[in-house]
């Protein structure tokens, strides 16, 4: 049920801080002859039949500045491209729902914006004084929120690049940032183990949550947008529900700081990954670990899953990439949205 499909050894000259995983759909027409009983095909039988092509792709950043663009197909990773033009380490990546763009932020202070199709620079944002440490896209792909040691959170427009709203959360150094998939909430991690959710149509700080000891790498919401996880140094995993604003699970298990978590796209699991060098999997119902990768030799900074939730891709500081399957039973398959609060 669990394996290693993929390990690429020396995928960056650096370590690999962030990663993500898209898939591209293509339209193509078949043209399909009928023919007659004597064989002759005619013009006016002829049926046009779309077929759509899929690829999977992964985007990896490192510190050695550089994105890197690899398709994903029979369990192989291929270098498609090289995104240059950052002049520091490349410290969080993000992709938007149809993975038609992908944004990168750096220690040089920049955001850029590339088209991931032609995998060429659209716009480059520039974000300083202070560096931006954690990007993301809105569900709509409209805006793309930054955090920075300040505080504060800016919102930019993708198309115009330009700060359109600021968010403070009047606390410190933001690590880790993410939208709610139904576009209503910001939530931030801080750096002294502080979460705080803002209301997007009213740019207003509606939840501050605490719980966490130490510096919170990494939150995210489920794709309902009823829960948040959240990941810190701590050694801790905690679930909070969202309506009650409550932690409803503290999840331990790793050794070490945990950098990193990521809901499957069905809801009923989850991954994480730590400086323990370990990447676990998570099943939400029973709040336990169900599986231990143990395939990298240093930190691993970013866990992600696949659309189909049954493959994750991590990254680390061995400078490896490592793609595992997750096999999803087809009774989850058939059931995608069934974790509610009263499940938890």
């Amino acid at each position: 049920m669990f394996e290693l499909l993929r390990k690429e050894d020396m995928a960056h000259e650096g370590s690999i801080w962030s990663c993500a995983w898209g898939r591209s759909i293509k339209k193509k027409s078949n043209h399909k002859d009928h023919h007659n009983g004597e064989g002759d095909a005619s013009r006016d039988s002829m049926d046009v039949e779309e077929i759509e092509e899929v690829e999977d792709f992964i985007v990896t950043g490192s510190m050695d500045n550089n994105v890197k663009l690899w398709n994903y197909s029979d369990n192989k990773l291929v270098q498609k491209n090289q995104l240059d033009g950052h002049c520091f380490g490349v410290v969080s990546l993000d992709i938007n729902h149809d993975s038609s763009m992908i944004i990168s932020s750096s220690l040089d202070s920049t955001i850029r914006v590339w088209n991931a199709q032609e995998t060429k620079l659209e716009k480059k944002i520039e974000a300083g004084p202070l560096e931006v440490w954690t990007v993301a896209f809105s569900p709509d792909s409209k805006n793309i929120i930054a955090g920075s040691q300040n505080g504060k959170i800016n919102v930019y427009g993708t198309e115009s690049g330009v700060v359109e709203s600021t968010l403070d959360t009047k606390g410190k150094f933001i690590l880790s940032i993410a939208y709610s998939p139904d576009g209503n909430y910001i939530a931030s991690g801080a750096v002294d183990g502080i979460i705080t959710i803002f209301d997007v149509a009213s740019g207003k700080l509606v939840q501050t949550l605490g719980g966490h000891a130490m510096p919170i790498r990494s939150l995210c919401f489920s794709p309902e947008s009823n829960l948040l996880l959240t990941a810190s140094d701590d050694k801790h995993i905690k679930l909070y529900d969202m309506k009650q604003a409550t932690a409803v699970a503290t999840l331990s298990g790793h050794e070490s700081w945990v950098l990193s978590v990521a809901f499957s796209p069905d809801s009923n699991h989850f991954v994480s990954g730590s400086s323990d060098t370990l990447v676990k999997v998570w099943e939400l119902k029973s709040k336990s670990c169900v599986h231990t990768f143990r395939e990298h030799t240093d930190q691993v900074w970013q866990v992600k899953y696949n659309p189909d939730s049954n493959k994750i891709v991590s990254v680390s500081d061995d400078n490896s990439i490592c793609i595992y399957s997750q096999d999803v039973p087809p009774s989850t398959q058939e059931n995608n949205s069934t974790n509610d609060y009263d499940e938890l």
